[in-house]
């Protein structure tokens, strides 16, 4: 037994060595369990008794004996800002908090041989929201909205004392928003070779809010999730799982855009019937009528939502002290652009260019009583974009979580509760177009996460 062990701990120091370049997680939420989150999120080989595991590995609901149903969420809460290189001004995230819900059940059957469960869980999710009239970046976009709920169906199975196996279908509904204001100074005057802003008398200045667009849509879609967990000693549990890819194809958005007044007017005609003092706003208004260019409409895209690969390793390293580790692989080139088609507007490309994802997960779980645990745990990781792609929209970067944890069993009832602290790296991005400079100053992030479980035993 003693040499099992020596042989993974090995294999954990080599991984954690491979991996110390490891790249952030994207637009992924891991956040979906009180008890396992307390761990650092690590949990695919050894499975906690809320249900979770559904989730963090279907193989694991075999595992915990009898029924179980719980109910949590985890609140996130962001802050961080944009500083421009050259004028150093600050723009500065709204303060906003974010539930993250879960809810699992799960039932044993045939002598806890089986077992079924059902899943509702969120694995993916942004909201970034920043001062719609202020802020440096809302012509990139000032408010980023995806939301992937998964609604898992579940059974796993004891093929025998070693080896228990699972899988699940994952129904999902998508729904994604951005909003992003227009920039008149930008806007090409016809029959001229001038935009607003490049005028040679009175040109309206940059950063000219116009037009306000808020692009929205969702749709259904579906994939599937396996998972198997392996006990080659009584101390060692070793776990893998497998959640697919899915390509979410948004048929029924719409882009609905509105004129923002600027009381602007012309410094000198623009011909004969379109005197000096005319209103700017009257000049651009018929864009916001029906079949204009900037006029309400239908769109369309996708949004991915990556394969996950996890492996870990638990040891039972005192009989109450539980270590574990897990690798998790994300194939995040799945978002190599975001594809708008709007009816009217014609196609809009944003590149992305992300590229697949590893992590590393550390954590532990120390039994103080039979029903009282305390845990903790850490994940280390680095940023996925490229810098030319680190907009407002997903200002993310490396980034170093600490965690701490805590349960309480109270017959058949539990309290399971944590706390992270997520610190980002500042990482260089830009507000303005990539045609005018790859990045144009350093975004600044970190956010503290709460978490609770109730569950009940049945």
């Amino acid at each position: 037994m003693r040499r099992t062990v020596a042989c993974i701990i090995v294999a954990v120091l080599a991984l954690v060595g491979v991996s110390a370049n490891a790249r952030a997680q994207g637009y992924g939420v891991y956040e979906q369990s009180a008890c396992v989150m307390g761990r650092g999120g690590a949990s695919v080989a050894s499975p906690c008794p809320d249900g979770s595991s559904i989730y963090f590995n279907p193989a694991g609901i075999v595992l915990t004996p009898g029924n179980s149903a719980s109910v949590g969420a985890t609140v996130i809460a962001p802050t961080g800002n944009f500083t421009d290189a050259t004028t150093q001004a600050v723009s500065t995230l709204n303060k906003r908090y974010y539930p993250v819900p879960n809810v699992y059940f799960k039932q044993n059957f045939a002598k806890d041989r089986a077992s079924v469960g059902f899943g509702v869980f969120a694995p993916y999710g942004l909201t970034t929201d920043w001062p719609a009239d202020t802020s440096e970046g809302r012509f990139l976009g000032y408010k980023s909205l995806v939301h992937a709920i998964y609604l898992q169906p579940t059974v796993a199975f004891k093929v025998n004392d070693m080896l228990a196996v699972g899988g699940g279908v994952d129904i999902t509904r998508t729904s994604l928003e951005l909003r992003q204001r227009l920039d008149l100074a930008a806007v090409p005057i016809t029959g001229t070779p001038y935009t607003f802003g490049t005028l040679p008398v009175g040109p309206v200045p940059a950063g000219t809010d116009f037009a306000d667009v808020d692009l929205t849509g969702d749709a259904w879609h579906a994939g599937y999730h396996l998972g198997a967990i392996i006990k080659p000693d009584k101390a060692v549990s070793l776990g893998v799982r497998y959640m697919s890819g899915q390509t979410v194809n948004i048929t029924n958005g719409t882009a609905a855009i509105t004129q923002i007044t600027t009381g602007k007017k012309l410094a000198i005609p623009l011909g004969p019937t379109i005197p000096a003092g005319t209103p700017i706003d009257a000049l651009v208004a018929p864009n916001f009528a029906a079949g204009g260019k900037l006029s309400n409409q239908t769109a369309t895209t996708s949004v991915p939502l990556p394969d996950q690969f996890v492996a870990g390793v638990a040891v039972q390293a005192t009989p109450k002290l539980l270590a574990l580790v897990d690798y998790q692989y994300v194939r995040w080139s799945m978002f190599d652009a975001l594809v708008i088609n709007q009816s009217i507007a014609g196609t809009t490309t944003i590149v992305e260019s992300y590229g697949n994802t590893s992590g590393v997960r550390l954590g532990i779980d120390y039994a103080v009583d039979p029903n009282t645990n305390v845990r903790a745990g850490a994940d280390f990781h680095g940023g996925a974009a490229p810098p030319q792609t680190v907009t407002p929209n997903l200002p993310e970067g490396s980034r170093a979580e600490l965690s701490v944890g805590f349960g309480r069993k109270f017959g058949k009832a539990r309290i399971d509760a944590y706390y992270t602290y997520l610190h980002q790296g500042d990482r260089a991005g830009r507000t303005v177009p990539p045609t005018v400079a790859t990045t144009n100053g350093t975004f600044a992030f970190m956010s503290n996460l709460f978490g609770v479980t109730f569950g009940v035993g049945f």
